[in-house]
């Protein structure tokens, strides 16, 4: 049975499992969620009622939490790029990296998003000033990492870029890179330019209209 794969191509953790899947060329079911798609939206919250996506099928097996979903692929559908080293120490760099991009980078575009949507009560221009705030401490941390490395946890691509893409991606939308973090942005740039994820990009471009923010006139 293919593989299906519920989710949102402008969706960041969607993107996360997207670049994932076609940097390894596996097969799979898109089953995009949106208001075209009623089955694929019913089928989805009868499967997962948190509501969040992505979420992966794979015959009577699901899988919630976009790590989660990049593991299990490394473990039943691997392909010729191995996402999580098989060194224990070399995989433990690449989760936390992982975690960095999803909790420091990820989280923090969110809330200026969620804020713009009015998800929290608190005016539009403090949720952005938190997620500055927020983003200015993870670019600075990461551009000293990213002096000493290609990609996020060392010489070869992995599922801590898989998270480094969308993270990096809308973050910059949000709280640009400033200029003088030049091994952050030129890690960005070397992240939209693997085919993999610039394929995911492109996949979203329709939807830029539902950026809160106003998704800039760039990438």
């Amino acid at each position: 049975m293919v593989l299906a794969l519920y989710g949102h191509p402008f969706s960041s953790y969607t993107q996360k499992a997207l670049i994932a899947l076609y940097e390894n060329a596996t097969a799979f079911e898109f089953r995009c969620i949106g208001p075209d798609t009623p089955q694929h939206v019913q089928d989805w919250l009868a499967r997962w009622p948190l509501a969040k996506f992505p979420l992966l099928l794979d015959g009577d097996r699901q899988v919630t939490e976009t790590s989660l979903i990049l593991e299990y692929l490394q473990l039943a559908h691997p392909g010729p790029v191995p996402l999580i080293p098989a060194d224990p120490l070399a995989a433990l760099e690449v989760r936390l990296m992982d975690r960095v991009f999803d909790l420091h980078v990820m989280a923090a575009m969110q809330l200026a998003v969620d804020t713009a949507l009015g998800r929290y009560p608190m005016p539009r221009a403090d949720g952005l000033r938190i997620a500055a705030e927020r983003l200015d401490l993870a670019y600075g941390w990461l551009d000293g990492v990213m002096q000493r490395r290609d990609w996020a946890a060392g010489a070869a691509f992995s599922m801590a870029d898989c998270a480094a893409a969308p993270a990096l991606f809308y973050a910059d939308w949000v709280h640009p890179i400033p200029p003088a973090q030049a091994a952050l942005r030129a890690y960005r740039a070397r992240l939209l330019a693997r085919p993999a994820i610039a394929r995911a990009v492109d996949e979203a471009r329709p939807y830029r209209h539902l950026f809160p923010l106003g998704a800039p006139d760039r990438d």
